[in-house]
């Protein structure tokens, strides 16, 4: 989780990506997953699932063998869903991980190998194509797929969306507890910052309102950001804390004295809450998209959500309120 040698690294990969190398060996030889990520702002109008059928003739035409179609706000609503679904993806024998990005002014597809763990791919530095709809990324996939002889026979010929079951996701939602965990007082809580290789993992990037940031904007907000929770912590949270700016084993941290972590997840409402094993509130007040914060003990991986659910579409109300109800 190295801070600004990540965003430096981030930034570099990201200027160079489209130029990398070619497609992976396994993109022609072995099933793939696709996760979308698509602006609702954009135009024409698209849900996720209609992008996700305009693409897929693009991505059998290059050669890939796409068996499931994601959301990608779905698959990173938090750690432990990200890891239900990595186990499910191992399950199916997947190979790689196609992302698809669309912005206002552009479409990019990427495609890299699947970690085989809960971080589901381990760099932001994979290949891909931009162009400024579907069909001229599409395009450009073919062209570079041209070249190389797919092995990938019997592939479907329609997006298919097939749902996480219940059993794979039970796990880590008896994980979640409604409550304040113990001893706060005792150990320190760490806190990753966002865009640092503290964070869950390489996935975000590829959201759409966070694809191609620029260093300078990068660093900007990292820097924003660490002052405004410093100045929260210090008003609301009377016990110890570690900025975690690079990445540590469990080992190291708990050596640290660090046995806890502050975990902070965005998403619709309502999907949140369902992802947690809450009921989840319903209408306009579930479509919202919301910030909400939790916190990890290390040693048992258990995740703690506070007695009440603190949410809010501002992060530093969100995280006002959880520092807020640790008291109770």
């Amino acid at each position: 989780m190295k801070y600004i040698c990540t965003a430096l690294l981030f930034f570099s990969a990201f200027i160079h990506v489209f130029a990398q190398g070619g497609l992976p060996t396994s993109f022609f030889d072995g099933k793939s997953v696709v996760l979308v990520s698509t602006d609702p702002g954009s135009r024409p109008v698209l849900s996720w699932q209609e992008l996700a059928d305009s693409v897929h003739i693009h991505l059998i035409e290059a050669g890939a063998d796409p068996i499931a179609y994601f959301e990608l706000e779905q698959v990173i609503l938090s750690e432990a869903r990200q890891a239900d679904f990595a186990k499910a993806f191992l399950q199916r024998q997947v190979k790689n991980v196609i992302l698809v990005t669309r912005k206002k002014e552009s479409l990019s597809i990427h495609v890299g190998p699947f970690s085989g763990d809960g971080k589901i791919v381990n760099s932001t530095a994979l290949f891909g194509v931009i162009g400024k709809n579907w069909n001229e990324a599409g395009s450009q996939l073919v062209e570079s797929g041209k070249s190389t002889r797919s092995k990938n026979l019997l592939v479907i010929d329609v997006a298919e969306f097939p749902q996480i079951s219940n059993q794979e996701t039970a796990q880590s939602e008896r994980k979640f507890f409604p409550r304040n965990p113990l001893n706060l007082e005792v150990f320190k809580l760490g806190i990753p910052l966002e865009g640092s290789s503290a964070e869950a993992g390489a996935l975000s990037y590829f959201r759409y309102d966070l694809l191609g940031k620029s260093q300078e904007v990068i660093l900007a907000e990292q820097n924003a950001q660490k002052t405004q929770i410093q100045g929260i912590f210090e008003n609301l949270y009377p016990h110890q804390i570690e900025w975690l700016t690079e990445a540590k084993t469990n080992d190291q941290l708990v050596r640290d004295r660090v046995q806890f972590l502050l975990v902070k997840v965005e998403g619709r409402q309502a999907d949140l809450m369902k992802s947690m094993g809450l009921e989840p509130i319903l209408g306009e007040e579930g479509s919202k998209t919301v910030v909400k914060y939790y916190i990890k003990l290390i040693v048992r991986d258990e995740l703690y959500l506070g007695p009440v659910w603190d949410a809010d579409s501002d992060w530093k109300v969100a995280l006002s309120n959880f520092l807020n109800n640790l008291k109770k």
